[in-house]
């Protein structure tokens, strides 16, 4: 399949004292037809990386193709245009101008594409045409912000952070439209601080960390990796000197760790691992606390390898 966006040592560097590299060599490619998820804690770049890959930042060295063609060079900027759509993370729409009329300043900017009808269709907001964009909750603005992205009917679809802030119905809503979009055989990249997000909506995703990719494959594959199909998760009355490495040679345990006086354990079968953890407790006379097991998720995988769960950052911006 034909790459959609390649970026091939990507580095974008920030002057100051001492200078600030925020992508450190990144080499991605999105294939034509898939939805790619671009994941990474606070500062890890992928912000930053997807701004040039929009245009809007330059990147200092590298090379960076969309749809077949470069930013800067004469034509191609244009025709690169025509064929995008884009959704920010902050989206600052006026106030006063009602939904539909909001779609239509949009349409204008590109020679070919939808109806506004037509975006306001696709994106549940038929009914809010004449209402005022001051007067749309904030599922619904978001909704308008994807309409605005995909009213010039764009091969390819940007999101940064697209359901960000919103109650989990809009996010839900929003889900079935990034759907409905792949369905059309267009191409989407997006941002996203939601592990269940990522997992649902996504056909390969790429952790990012300080500037380069850590990790890339469909969500299935990565979670294979880290070894265990379940996770075990449990509470110790008394937390002091008990060592997880210590479980490490339990049957069907691929790895222990302890986190926040959380233990974790992830196994390939549960009904091997679980007898086998509690009668090692009990020989070291340890007492539960509280127990839960659960399927291994993308999020288990992020945490193993950048040490940090992406719902525990302060911001999204990156």
């Amino acid at each position: 399949m034909n790459a959609v966006i390649h970026c091939e040592n990507l580095v974008k560097t920030y002057d100051g004292k001492p200078p600030v590299e925020a992508v450190r060599g990144l080499n991605l490619a999105v294939l034509e037809g898939e939805c790619f998820g671009l994941l990474g804690p606070n500062g890890a770049g992928k912000t930053t990386t997807i701004e040039i890959i929009e245009g809007l930042l330059a990147p200092t060295s590298g090379e960076v193709a969309v749809l077949g063609r470069h930013w800067g060079r004469g034509e191609d900027d244009d025709t690169i245009r025509q064929r995008i759509g884009i959704s920010l993370q902050e989206t600052k729409l006026s106030d006063k101008l009602t939904v539909r009329e909001t779609i239509r300043l949009f349409r204008s900017f590109y020679r070919n594409g939808l109806e506004p009808e037509e975006a306001l269709r696709r994106v549940a907001l038929t009914e809010k045409g004449d209402s005022w964009v001051v007067k749309l909750s904030g599922g619904q603005r978001q909704r308008l912000a994807v309409a605005c992205a995909l009213v010039g009917d764009p091969h390819l679809l940007l999101l940064d952070e697209p359901t960000t802030g919103l109650d989990p119905q809009s996010r839900r809503q929003l889900w079935d439209i990034i759907r409905d979009i792949r369905t059309q055989g267009r191409t989407v990249l997006l941002t996203t601080h939601y592990m269940d997000e990522a997992e649902r909506l996504c056909d390969r995703v790429a952790i990012v960390d300080h500037g380069q990719v850590i990790a890339l494959g469909s969500p299935a594959e990565l979670i294979a990796r880290l070894g265990g199909e379940h996770m075990i998760e449990f509470t110790l009355k008394d937390n002091g000197a008990f060592d997880p490495a210590t479980l490490n040679d339990l049957p069907s345990v691929q790895s222990a760790q302890k986190e926040s006086g959380q233990y974790r354990l992830a196994v390939r079968e549960l009904h091997v691992a679980l007898p086998a953890l509690l009668g090692r407790l009990q020989q070291t006379g340890q007492a539960l606390s509280g127990l839960v097991t659960r399927h291994v998720s993308l999020e288990d995988v992020f945490v193993a390898l950048t040490g940090r769960h992406l719902r525990d950052e302060e911001s999204p911006k990156s």
